[in-house]
């Protein structure tokens, strides 16, 4: 209920801004800039210190507040912006995903048009055909994006998986396949899956997964342009694989935040784990090795895909700080800026002229996987479909997670309706 509340009330914000004042011209410049996020684990504090130390740097004299908040995988932060944007005292920036989400803050005139900075800082031409499309609204720019999370990865751990007999995912990797290999690593006396299901999010990411590995790109497309059969045979299928993997995952789920989960993870305590490659960032930040402690490969039928989750930043259009907000948008966008941050992390640059030499393995094939691949938006991070459309699934997920009953998933799904397609307006 927690997210459900969440969503609520950030639509409801939405929906009534349209009404504020403001009108977008900034002021002279001023000695602050606030910026909200959710950035609050061990790896995103130090990330978004790389942003808050390069736009000080480039601005002498200028404090950059950092509002963020604590929990909820963003829930709690949304919560937090809603009631701002209601009081009529919004940050001057804050952390967005972009798709639907940057599309419903334009329509609602929350936010501005971003033009001037990606015309100063060349980042228009740079950015995934994709992406800058999910980042559109009338033509225009609303949003800055600070670089890419593949969502659709399938992480494990090495020593886990050796002690059970389980070879580790390489090409080729079945649902099915993984089916059995939780099976194998639960009888070998471990949790088969780490679950940080106390942010629902995750157990979001892990039907999107599974339903992408059942029904590829044409069925995301399909998805997006509201043509997609939500009780046909696909969705069966991908609904008795998640039942299969929520039924191995840890018994302590509920109560275990996402990056608590990912530690697990890193110590050994499961074989598995699914989600966006913030866990990454994460298992470094917990001494993990790439190669020793941990691995990673496409979740099962995505290969080929990649389910973008691109955090962005907002200018509000009622900012008290509005020229500093747009300097700092500038300095997202800065080259060795969003290298320096994608470092810390876990991310890859979305500007093609940002070279990934210097990043992790795991970050130059996931860059590698970004020019390459399908680029795909999310469903359980509000970029793909209207927020409620997201409602409805993440109270869908849920509610199967708990009972299997896939007539309620499909009716509940079905009554929302997916909005249609977002980007390029």
């Amino acid at each position: 209920m927690r997210f459900r509340k969440t969503l609520t009330v950030l639509a409801s914000a939405v929906l009534l801004a349209g009404c504020s004042g403001g009108d977008g011209n900034y002021a002279d410049p001023t000695d602050k800039v606030e910026v909200l996020s959710w950035w609050s684990s061990e790896s995103e504090r130090p990330a978004f210190a790389v942003l808050a130390d390069a736009f000080e740097a480039k601005n002498p004299g200028v404090k950059l507040i950092n509002a963020s908040v604590v929990g909820g995988g963003g829930g709690n932060a949304q919560v937090a912006l809603a009631e701002r944007l209601a009081a009529n005292n919004p940050p001057d920036l804050w952390q967005s995903l972009t798709g639907a989400a940057v599309d419903s803050w334009a329509a609602a005139r929350r936010i501005v048009s971003i033009e001037s900075v990606f015309t100063a800082t060349g980042i228009g031409p740079e950015l995934p055909d994709a992406i800058r499309a999910s980042l559109m609204r009338d033509g225009k720019p609303w949003a800055m994006p600070t670089g890419a999370h593949r969502g659709n990865n399938l992480w494990f751990n090495r020593n886990v998986l050796a002690k059970a007999g389980v070879a580790p995912p390489g090409p080729g990797y079945t649902q099915d396949r993984l089916v059995a290999d939780l099976a194998k690593v639960a009888g070998a006396g471990t949790t088969a899956l780490c679950l940080g299901a106390d942010d629902a999010f995750t157990r979001v990411e892990l039907f999107e997964n599974t339903l992408l590995g059942v029904v590829g790109a044409d069925g995301w497309k399909r998805i997006a342009d509201d043509r997609f059969d939500w009780g046909g045979p696909d969705v069966s299928k991908a609904l008795d694989y998640f039942g299969s993997y929520i039924a191995q995952a840890d018994p302590a789920a509920g109560q275990t935040r996402w990056n608590d989960a990912v530690r697990k993870l890193a110590r050994g305590e499961c074989g598995y784990l699914t989600m966006n490659d913030s866990a990454y960032g994460e298992l470094v930040a917990a001494g993990a090795v790439d190669g020793q402690q941990f691995g990673y490969a496409p979740f099962p039928g995505t290969e080929g895909n990649y389910l973008a989750i691109v955090d962005t930043f907002v200018a509000a259009k009622q900012a008290r700080n509005g020229v500093n907000a747009l300097k700092f948008l500038e300095t997202v966008a800065d080259p060795a800026t969003m290298l320096a941050f994608t470092k810390v992390k876990g991310s890859v640059p979305v500007r093609r002229d940002v070279s990934a030499a210097t990043l992790s393995d795991y970050q130059r094939g996931a860059s590698a996987a970004l020019w390459r691949d399908t680029v795909l938006l999310s469903m359980a991070h509000g970029e793909l479909m209207n927020t409620a459309f997201q409602e409805a699934l993440y109270a869908a997920v849920k509610d199967y997670a708990n009972n299997k009953n896939q007539r309620a998933f499909i009716n509940t799904v079905q009554r929302a309706g997916t909005g249609g397609t977002v980007g390029g307006r």
